[in-house]
């Protein structure tokens, strides 16, 4: 790990619980945890580490690398001042242009090679809305920024959630459910899986992926007899991408592929929709799952939570789903970049 460029983590909204978890897992990180410096308010990032408890001290950088330089009881921080102090609990659309400015700077450092991934806290989009904010999240944002980089992969943007032993990538996201049936198409799910395919083999090493197409209706259609999309659009696309070399089968019954047996016949679930992917990811593991961006020129993780305004600033806040996003943003680092 010590080769290793540090990890970018850009702020989220600073009302939030972000700057707290950061300081909590720099406070109780261990040999496993990988180096990171925060792009945010050196101040705001010291004042949330005492209001939950913890001794931590934030440390203004100049550069990335000076991550690397700091002393081990110092949180590196790449400052990104706030011009309105943060209360927690109370999102402010005055703090926008800094909450996505720090997205924006952790995506080039990856460009520039300064960092080795990004990983993203969270942020409202109600909040960035209010300021003119013209993308839906995080994703979104991130594949604007990353449009004009070279990158040889397939290229998405493409959500993907992981917790040990299951990834479940979204053919749909924040969709409303009545909406869902006219989103879900033959296209967009062979591009979703050709994505997918592609980023297990070059950041997660998965020579061969195998992909379980979910169905959209009841028992995956039930032969037509309770929806046709598994028929008429599913299972297409499953006959299309196997015809392009791939391993998709067709639509499996969604509430019969999640089981330990089924978990072990695949590497990664492409379902339809938002919680048909975040119920079973959610169930397996509450705590440390991680939000993945794939088909960018960068790694970008995040935690599965978001800014948890209702315990922000009462040190309630557990830090391990921004753990395990480091700890998945460092190996996929290590995996794209390959042998040393």
């Amino acid at each position: 790990m010590s080769a290793m460029k540090p990890i970018a983590v850009s702020m989220g909204d600073p009302a939030g619980v972000g700057l707290e978890i950061a300081a909590r897992a720099f406070a109780e990180r261990d040999e496993e945890t990988p180096r990171f410096f925060l792009i945010g308010d050196p101040f705001e990032a010291t004042v949330a580490a005492s209001r939950a408890g913890l001794v931590v001290r934030a440390k203004a950088i100049s550069k990335p690398a000076d991550a690397l330089e700091t002393p081990p009881d110092q949180l590196p921080v790449l400052p990104k001042p706030l011009t309105v102090p943060a209360k927690p609990g109370e999102p402010d659309p005055r703090h926008a242009p800094q909450i996505t400015a720090a997205i924006a700077d952790g995506v080039d450092a990856c460009l520039k090679g300064e960092a080795a991934a990004l990983v993203t806290l969270p942020i409202a989009k109600a909040t960035l809305l209010k300021a003119g904010f013209e993308h839906p999240g995080h994703t979104e944002y991130l594949a604007a920024l990353t449009a004009s980089a070279p990158y040889a992969g397939a290229r998405g943007p493409v959500m993907m959630l992981t917790v040990e032993g299951l990834r479940v990538a979204l053919v749909t996201i924040h969709t409303p459910l009545a909406e869902v049936p006219a989103a879900v198409t033959q296209e967009r799910i062979m591009e979703v899986a050709r994505v997918v395919a592609d980023a297990l083999r070059r950041d997660f090493g998965v020579e061969r992926p195998r992909l379980a197409l979910a169905g959209l209706n009841p028992h995956a259609g039930e032969s037509g007899e309770i929806g046709r999309e598994e028929i008429e659009i599913i299972n297409p696309a499953a006959a299309a991408l196997r015809a392009q070399g791939l391993d998709a089968s067709d639509a499996m019954p969604a509430d019969s592929m999640f089981h330990e047996a089924a978990r072990a016949t695949y590497d990664a679930a492409i379902c339809m929709y938002h919680d048909q992917a975040l119920i079973p990811i959610k169930t397996l593991d509450f705590w440390r799952g991680v939000n993945v961006t794939l088909g960018l020129p960068i790694v970008r993780t995040s935690p599965d939570h978001g800014a948890a305004f209702d315990i922000a600033g009462r040190g309630l806040a557990r830090a391990d789903s921004f753990v395990a996003a480091l700890k998945l943003a460092q190996r996929m680092a290590e995996t794209r970049a390959g042998p040393r």
